[in-house]
């Protein structure tokens, strides 16, 4: 991995796992904290976040930088950084690990929650 004076935070991630099915046949979800190190967090650009407003209504927050070899899954789950919740939004992007010189190649968008 590359080594670089950029540092992330530690995130919590809420990953979720089906536990059973509820009487109307839904799925019943159970929460795992984990922490996920040396996140990036920054803002999203402002086309990212008009973009995405006028395509599902959702309002981007930040994005965040995933660390190379993470291999959690980050559709469509809660974090957690800074004291507040947040829900991520659309497909994660990645790129190549190989290609890419920092530490990060996935990047993901998360919107306010709680």
């Amino acid at each position: 991995m590359a080594t670089s004076r950029i540092k992330g935070i530690p995130v919590t991630l809420y990953e979720r796992t089906q536990t059973g099915i509820d009487a109307a046949n839904r799925p019943i979800y159970t929460e795992t904290a984990i922490t996920v190190d040396n996140v990036l967090i920054g803002a999203p650009t402002s086309e990212d976040v008009t973009n995405e407003f006028n395509l599902s209504g959702h309002r981007i927050a930040y994005t965040l930088g995933i660390p190379k070899g993470d291999t959690h899954d980050w559709n469509d789950v809660t974090v957690e950084f800074w004291g507040r919740k947040f829900r991520t939004v659309g497909v994660p992007t990645q790129g190549i690990e190989a290609n890419i010189p920092l530490d990060w190649n996935m990047k993901v968008q998360v919107e306010a929650y709680e």
